[in-house]
């Protein structure tokens, strides 16, 4: 197995990207897997929660004295900003101090926000801890993708990071029917259920850190951060636990790189890298969360509506017909994943937002069809099922978006890229979206909604055009080749273009 080389100036040699990138699947990667992805089973949880208990919390003997208004829009836009926040505070602290440090604790943040929501008895206090909540889960973006894109071997990244990604909608499907559920006046007190729906959350999370105990440090960020003995001896664990379950040695990696070990590194020299080094990266990122945000709250935004006014669908009901889309969301990225590393990034990011795009004009022009929508020939089922053809493929291309920005950039700027575009897409889809949808879904004209979808799929589509030009083919690829390290020691005089990273040497 090979080990480093290093001297006196901090320069180090050493195959263990490489060694990591040719394990085969194993336990320890699914332990990575439920420790580390299960938190957007959490975030989904959470935001379809809030949704479908604001009229609950908002009736008398609730608990609370805050409007319906209030909770969808005032603690919604607070939660939206406290993520947002979250995820640039906490980047810049995950790349200075560590994946794990920070992975723990902005669940721990979660986990106390989420019990102190539980807990209110006032307007205030619920807003606070939803934006404390928020900050929690916007801090987990950063630290956990970065975690699992440098832990997971790369001929399985795509498909992981997707399906990771996608689990948001196993928690949203929870989310919706444990609504059901925790409304139910006859199982329990109106200002008991919901408070129950928020506890669920807690005792989650408190599952999930448990787990998330035995995930390491990432052994890259260990490599930069002058702990390079350690991640050796990290690596050299995995590959005996490994060997033991297997009954045979892992592969021999031979490729090695050379880096100078460094500290922290400034804002500055992380926007040069990001706008300067890789503009064109820049502009997919910015394309591709953009897109997606526009799609999903030109639907989400306006289902729940939708169904109760064209369609007489009870409000109260409107949580089974969201589990269905839900559950269409999470089986696009779980079905498709693993085309991302066979047929490639480019063809499927484009694919997947074009086609996404392009079924959600064909919803508007079947919507706005006043003969066919005079005829019966949409109902609330046929609706939500073209919903769910829609979010199949808008799912699995809105999760590589997540994936992308989180492997073409540097090592030394993953998490603030993440952090940066996720904030970015956030912001977009919960301060902008809501201006552009919340009327035009709610305002009961056939032809405002066919708009909100139709300037949705537009977008979409715009996103799937610049994919098709920009998108890096990353697939199978070490991360070191998609983007150098910046502390990387060149071994050649190739420079970095913005399209191609440098491959790490061969010995």
């Amino acid at each position: 197995m090979a080990r480093q080389a290093h001297d006196a100036t901090g320069t180090v040699t050493t195959a263990v990207p490489a060694r990591l990138d040719r394990l085969p699947w194993s336990r320890w990667h699914w332990m990575i897997v439920v420790g580390l992805g299960t938190v957007w089973i959490l975030d989904g949880l959470e935001v379809t929660v809030v949704g479908s208990i604001a009229s609950r919390i908002s009736e008398g003997g609730s608990g609370l004295t805050i409007t319906d208004a209030q909770v969808t829009g005032v603690a919604a836009a607070l939660y939206v900003a406290g993520a947002c926040t979250g995820a640039l505070f906490f980047a810049r602290l995950t790349d200075r101090y560590g994946r794990k440090k920070l992975f723990l604790v902005t669940l721990a943040v979660y986990l106390a926000a989420t019990a102190m929501t539980a807990l209110s008895f006032s307007a205030w206090w619920f807003f606070l801890f939803r934006f404390l909540t928020g900050f929690g889960i916007g801090g987990e973006y950063a630290a956990i993708n970065s975690a699992i894109d440098e832990l997971i071997p790369s001929k399985y990244r795509g498909r992981v990071d997707l399906i990771i990604n996608g689990s948001y909608w196993l928690g949203a499907m929870g989310g919706a029917l444990l609504s059901v559920v925790a409304l139910n006046t006859a199982l329990f007190p109106a200002d008991v259920g919901w408070r129950l729906a928020f506890g669920l959350g807690v005792v989650l999370g408190l599952v999930i850190l448990l787990v998330r105990r035995n995930v390491p440090e990432s052994p890259r960020w260990m490599l930069i951060h002058g702990r390079a003995p350690d991640a050796e001896l990290l690596v050299d664990d995995v590959e005996y636990r490994i060997e033991r379950e297997r009954g045979r040695p892992v592969p021999r990696a031979t490729a090695t790189m050379t880096i100078h070990q460094r500290g922290t590194i400034g804002f500055g020299e992380i926007a040069r890298t990001v706008f300067r080094r890789y503009p064109r990266r820049a502009v997919l990122g910015f394309a591709l969360f953009i897109g997606q945000a526009f799609l999903y709250n030109a639907i989400t935004f306006g289902f729940g509506s939708i169904l109760v006014r064209f369609f007489d669908v009870p409000s109260g009901s409107t949580g089974y017909y969201f589990a269905v889309i839900a559950l269409g969301n999470f089986l696009g990225p779980l079905l498709l994943g693993h085309l991302f590393d066979t047929w490639g990034r480019r063809p499927m990011i484009a694919g997947t937002y074009l086609l996404s795009g392009l079924l959600l004009f064909g919803t508007a022009a079947l919507f706005g069809t006043a003969a066919l929508f005079g005829a019966g020939v949409l109902n609330a089922v046929t609706m939500s099922l073209c919903w769910c053809v829609v979010l199949f493929f808008a799912s699995a291309g809105a999760s590589s978006a997540y994936l992308t920005v989180s492997e073409v950039f540097p090592m030394e700027t993953r998490a603030m890229s993440i952090a940066f575009f996720y904030a970015i897409g956030t912001a977009a889809g919960g301060i902008t979206g809501p201006l552009v949808f919340a009327g035009l879904t709610e305002s009961g004209v056939v032809s405002d909604a066919v708009l909100a979808f139709g300037i949705g799929a537009a977008l979409m589509v715009a996103s799937g055009l610049v994919a098709a030009f920009f998108a890096v083919a990353a697939e199978g690829r070490a991360l070191e080749d998609v983007a150098r390290p910046l502390s990387a020691v060149p071994d050649d005089d190739r420079p970095a273009d913005g399209s191609t990273g440098q491959q790490v040497t061969s010995r």
